[in-house]
């Protein structure tokens, strides 16, 4: 973990070249940095569409994509079918370096008798891999592959265990859990997911959290459909719409907006796992507010801000390539 204060430090210190590490926002990563998107289902919430957004308009290149299953969205090939429509309709529209969604199997991770986070028995998932090989790829010393999650973290925590320098090379981005009043539970949503690989990435990882949602029907009204480009993503956005105005918090996206739209996170706290709170079937640990704490807590967004920017995106003529 203290590779995590080192880079907190040398954001502020401006030491690097011509304030290459001086962040952009509240958080130490930015649009700068590739990422790496976990997730399971497609259809409910606009993840991945404000990710293939983001990094047509300069934001993070897309390095990866793993898609798993879970108990809301179980069956994989499903999910990944859904994922590979999304990229089907963004390619077809013109938008280019979209990578192809990567299967990932691996159940929950499962606490040792011994207690012992290292001690975990690794899936050895393709997930796992695909993080490892990426961030050897895509990672700086001033500049981290950050993994992006809207699903459980077991992916992640994964690679890990089957590389503990992986520890050196990336940041995980997680929208997941809610703000207590002490800090943050790793709840529902997602964080109820894998409690155990929760325990794993806030000890082993330098990892932010995002508990800050709005209400996703903002980011394409029904009024707004008809102005949609006459594309595949056009028409995939359309037909996805009615299903995301019935489900109106906005989960998933918002762990990668924080990335790449540095102005939505408005406030942040410094926290701590709390180590008297373990991993248990209802979540992860608790997060307690701590300012000498190594991991983040996103509490509050700019929404207004995030809807215009996608609206915005999606009608500009010049996300879709000459």
């Amino acid at each position: 973990m203290g590779g995590w204060a080192l880079l907190t430090l040398s954001a502020c210190s401006g030491a690097l070249d011509a304030g290459s590490d001086v962040p952009h926002g509240l958080l130490p990563v930015d649009e700068r940095n590739a990422i790496v998107i976990s997730n399971d289902g497609a259809s409910d919430n606009w993840q991945g569409e404000y990710a293939i957004l983001l990094a047509a308009s300069g934001g993070p290149v897309i390095a990866g994509i793993v898609v798993h299953d879970s108990v809301h969205w179980p069956v994989l090939e499903t999910n990944a079918a859904g994922w590979r429509d999304l990229v089907s309709a963004a390619r077809d529209s013109g938008l280019r370096n979209i990578p192809d969604p990567v299967s990932s199997i691996g159940p929950p991770l499962s606490r040792p008798a011994s207690g012992d986070l290292d001690g975990t028995i690794p899936n050895y998932s393709q997930g796992a891999q695909q993080i490892i090989d990426l961030s050897r790829r895509f990672s700086r010393s001033y500049r981290p592959l950050v993994v992006v999650t809207g699903g459980r973290l077991t992916d992640v925590a994964d690679a890990y265990l089957v590389d503990h320098t992986v520890a050196d090379r990336i940041v995980v981005v997680s929208s997941l859990g809610t703000v207590s009043a002490s800090g943050a539970a790793m709840g529902a949503p997602n964080g109820n997911l894998d409690p155990w690989a929760d325990a794993i990435v806030t000890a082993r990882l330098r990892y932010v959290q995002v508990s800050a949602y709005y209400d996703q029907a903002t980011d394409v009204p029904s009024s707004f459909l008809p102005s949609l480009p006459a594309n595949p993503l056009g028409a995939w956005i359309t037909a996805k719409q009615p299903n995301l105005v019935n489900s109106p918090q906005a989960a998933d996206q918002v762990a990668v907006i924080a990335v790449g739209l540095p102005a939505f996170v408005a406030e942040v706290q410094k926290v701590s796992a709390d180590p008297n709170a373990p991993a248990s079937t209802g979540g992860g640990p608790h997060l307690i507010s701590d300012p000498a704490g190594e991991n983040w807590l996103v509490t509050r967004n700019e929404a207004a801000l995030a809807s215009a920017q996608f609206q915005r995106l999606l009608l500009d003529p010049g996300t879709y390539g000459p």
